[in-house]
């Protein structure tokens, strides 16, 4: 156990018992650290760790409180591996996803559904102050020069992102992109022909599938658990029968199941697709959003044979809209630039110029940290209003990071079900059934705690259980 993790037990412990009752301060940062030999960053780990939890609440320059109000009980944890169809599969998902997806898209919604945080928690003021300024002082030649890598000062900026968590990667091999997703596509597109097969999580981020589909690939499906990622026995097996051309997986804050694979996990799946020349094709857009001490490293991290394409953005961390993205594509970097060439061409500049600006000198780790603990917080009132609201049976996930709960409903509720009737009334949810080329997981929602908790959320929550505890009975 961590310091911080201990810590925060200790604290638990006496809340738990009545020593520390709600509404009592906890000690500050500086007398705790004093008090237990440890240092400010690992009092405040604690803290976070606590709110997640539900268990302390701060107060602008006033310190943390106990929580009040009756500490309400999330669900039950998801703990049980998926167990999808073996084999290759033809995809037809794009359609119903389009559907159900075009439904949620208004902002009279409340968007449980949504796949974004709220636009709120983010310093869009001030990252137009940097906007304005690039494209005011924007040398033409900027235009022209570094056209379809990508800006050279924002190459800089994010391989010097990389070097802070111990990956030394070179600016060379980063390609700047419109957004995550058009990263993932050229990643996909330089990897593999139509006909092939590649191996995908169960269940997996609807975009993928939509992305095989367009590209006449197929997907294997492999089973996979809600806190610790895909199964590496089963990925070796489906290798071993099936004969991949790529993997596309998710290894920190999966969506939609939010699970973060361990260190050692992630080191023995680079190994292992390495052992078969595999390349992966690595989805990380969620990794900023950790609750913890530290950025889980990714994948990425224990590639020593150039096969891992490593894919972000700061759309989700950042900057929602301006649609920068990058690709790390190792020995791959060049043709994933030459797909960018055919495609797109470029990333629009004042915006990757504004972002270097911003990296350099606009605060990107103070807004982060305070990111993070919003994050951290929304998470631990939402999973205890799913506790309080929905019927016995429902299983919930509580991820490391991230802003998605998977929620396993009781067996016998249909998710598509559920969706229509919660559209009817002002609510999207995200059924489960769009995460699977087999439309499985047909009673899971995967719900968005991203955005602000309050009296019309919670209410919106309560009548989603209502729906769920009628279809149940």
């Amino acid at each position: 156990m961590k310091r911080y993790e201990a810590l925060a037990s200790d604290i638990e412990a006496s809340i738990r018992n009545g020593t520390l009752k709600t509404g009592d301060r906890l000690p500050s940062v500086r007398h705790t650290g004093s008090s237990r030999g440890v240092s400010a960053s690992t009092v405040f780990q604690a803290y976070y760790l606590l709110e997640a939890r539900g268990l302390v609440r701060a107060r602008d320059r006033s310190g943390y409180y106990v929580a009040g109000g009756g500490l309400r009980d999330a669900p039950p944890e998801t703990t049980l591996t998926s167990r999808p169809a073996e084999g290759p599969r033809a995809l037809e998902v794009s359609d119903q996803v389009f559907d159900i997806l075009e439904a949620s898209m208004s902002r009279q919604v409340v968007p449980f559904g949504s796949a974004f945080p709220s636009p709120l928690l983010f310093p869009l003021a001030r990252l137009g102050q940097f906007m304005a300024a690039s494209a005011k002082s924007l040398d033409p030649w900027r235009t022209v020069d570094d056209l379809t890598p990508g800006s050279a000062a924002l190459r800089r900026q994010i391989a010097l992102r990389y070097l802070a968590d111990g990956l030394p990667v070179p600016a060379e091999e980063i390609v700047v992109t419109n957004g995550a997703l058009e990263a993932l596509n050229l990643c996909l597109s330089a990897v593999t022909r139509p006909g092939e097969a590649v191996i995908v999580e169960s269940p997996t981020f609807y975009a993928a599938l939509q992305a095989l589909e367009r590209m006449g690939l197929r997907a294997i499906e492999v089973p996979t658990h809600p806190g610790e990622g895909i199964d590496l026995d089963a990925l070796a097996q489906a290798i071993a029968a099936h004969k991949p051309t790529a993997c596309w997986l998710m290894t920190t804050f999966q969506n939609p199941l939010g699970s973060l694979m361990p260190d050692a996990k992630k080191k023995a799946l680079v190994e292992l697709l390495a052992r078969h020349e595999l390349p992966l094709i690595e989805d990380d857009v969620y990794a900023e959003l950790y609750f913890g001490e530290r950025r889980p490293p990714p994948a990425k991290a224990f590639d020593t044979q150039g096969l891992v394409l490593h894919c972000s953005s700061f759309s989700k961390s950042l900057a929602p809209g301006y649609r920068i993205g990058w690709a790390s594509a190792g020995r791959f970097a060049r043709k994933v630039a030459r797909q960018k060439l055919t495609t797109t061409l470029s990333t629009s500049v004042p915006a990757q110029l504004a972002l270097a600006d911003y990296l350099e000198k606009g605060g990107f780790d103070k807004h982060l940290r305070k990111l993070r603990q919003t994050l951290a917080m929304q998470q631990a009132t939402f999973a205890q209003a799913v506790g309080h609201y929905f019927p016995a049976g429902t299983r919930a996930t509580r991820p490391l990071g991230g802003y998605f709960l998977w929620v396993e409903l009781p067996p016998q509720v249909d998710a598509l079900e559920i969706h229509r009737l919660a559209l009817e009334r002002g609510i999207s949810v995200a059924p489960g059934p769009i995460f699977s080329a087999t439309r499985a997981f047909s009673n899971c929602l995967r719900l968005n705690y991203g955005h602000a908790w309050d009296a019309h959320s919670e209410q919106a929550l309560q009548t989603l259980g209502r729906l769920v505890a009628e279809e149940a009975s």
